[in-house]
């Protein structure tokens, strides 16, 4: 990787532009998928629904972004990231208006399950557009940037979601991310092109027959498999934290809502940045994963040391400060991690290696929370940090050394 080369490609207008399509379009599934989880409330007692149907309905868009990931990036790999965008968001919109207009319980599990699916595409398409749409010296930033996607989605669902389906209705809540869908598809379809695929080494022109395609890179070598599997032992402090930390200084500490509320949004403003600042590191030195191991180490010691602060009932305000530093640290891998999986697995086959990185999180973060919430109840939450924090420094090891061989940065020829 060539860091600010006299002949690096300068970054437009138009490039911002994109990135600001594809958060956008990211952020809209977070916003729906994150959001039916503040109307539970609402569904149970204005709606009328048992807690078990609320609890079913809730969990049917994470289902269905699950179960079709993988197939979204297949298909962006096939037919490129303009399509899946709009497609997929205009699909996401039509779910959604058939919930919006319906009130039973199987219309809205059906239209929950398949908005749930559509809004997948987003994960997998915009961070491939990301990554192929800007220079190898600014991806890293640029990546930051949308990975900044998921706390702005839970923001949006939460400042607006549970406050229309209390003062309007359900209906009213749904609006949201079925107009934030609506813009997705037209945004997608009127500004985005998919980046040029140029035949070059490994990488045949669009068009070109598959057998002389790329092979399959989890074939060629470990590297990406050990990205994921950092990934995922990475994630699940970053599920802890953003899971538990709200009930943590509620529960443990006596805060109230409204002011843990606050800690909470402050946590994953800092996140957003901290994932920011991770990517544009990574394209001063020239690697996405020696920043990634300095992650993972910094992880592992801030929640040893919220462990520590925890077991000897430091005062709250050290406490706190430990847990919001470990809350951003825990976040900070993210950008770093989905660029660097694109980067090495190519343009034929971005799409189906970020599928993979985020169903393994996915599904890592669906079995390991009921499993911490169980810790957190029978031993406290001190051991539950610590053992937070091994898991994290399991991690270290797991990331791939910085080879220039491991690390090609495979789409610089596109540019």
């Amino acid at each position: 990787m060539e860091t600010g080369h006299k002949d690096a490609q300068p970054v437009t207008a138009r490039h911002w532009l994109v990135l600001a399509v594809a958060t956008f379009v990211a952020a809209s599934g977070s916003a729906f998928v994150v959001g039916v989880a503040f109307l539970l409330p609402h569904l149970h007692s204005t709606e009328g629904f048992s807690l078990t149907r609320a609890g079913v309905l809730v969990a049917l868009p994470s289902v269905g972004m699950a179960l079709t990931l993988v197939a979204w990036g297949w298909l962006v790999d096939r037919t490129g990231e303009k399509l899946v965008l709009t497609s997929g968001s205009a699909l996401a919109a039509a779910a959604l208006t058939a919930a919006v207009v319906s009130s039973s319980f199987p219309v809205l599990a059906a239209a929950f399950l398949v908005a749930g699916a559509a809004t997948a595409s987003g994960n997998s398409a915009s961070g491939r557009l990301v990554v192929g749409s800007f220079p190898a010296h600014r991806r890293g930033l640029a990546m930051g940037v949308r990975q900044m996607s998921q706390p702005a989605g839970l923001a949006v669902a939460a400042l607006t979601m549970p406050a229309l389906a209390e003062t309007h209705s359900l209906r009213a809540a749904l609006a949201v991310p079925l107009a934030m869908t609506a813009v997705s598809a037209i945004a997608a379809l009127v500004v985005v092109t998919d980046p040029p695929r140029p035949a070059g080494p490994g990488r045949p022109a669009a068009g070109a027959p598959a057998a002389t395609r790329r092979a399959n890179p989890y074939r060629e070598s470990g590297y990406l498999q050990r990205i994921h599997g950092a990934s995922v032992l990475l994630v699940l402090p970053q599920a802890l934290m953003q899971s538990f930390l709200l009930a943590w200084l509620v529960l443990g500490h006596g805060w109230s809502t409204v002011s843990a509320g606050a800690v909470v949004t402050a946590s994953q403003v800092l996140g957003a940045a901290a994932r920011i600042a991770a990517g544009a590191v990574s394209d001063r030195v020239g690697s996405r994963m020696r920043p990634m191991r300095g992650v993972a180490v910094a992880v592992s010691a801030g929640l040893a040391a919220l462990a520590v602060a925890e077991a000897l009932g430091v005062p709250g305000a050290v406490a706190v400060t430990l847990a919001v530093a470990a809350t951003v640290l825990s976040v900070t891998d993210n950008g770093l991690a989905f660029t660097a999986v694109a980067e090495h697995a190519g343009a034929d086959w971005a799409g189906r290696a970020l599928g993979v990185q985020n169903t393994a999180q996915f599904v890592a973060i669906s079995a390991a929370t009921p499993l911490m919430a169980a810790g957190i109840e029978r031993v406290g939450y001190w051991p539950v940090f610590a053992a937070a924090a091994m898991v994290a420094a399991c991690a270290v090891p797991v990331v791939p050394l910085p080879r220039a061989a491991a690390e090609p940065f495979r789409y610089r020829r596109l540019h």
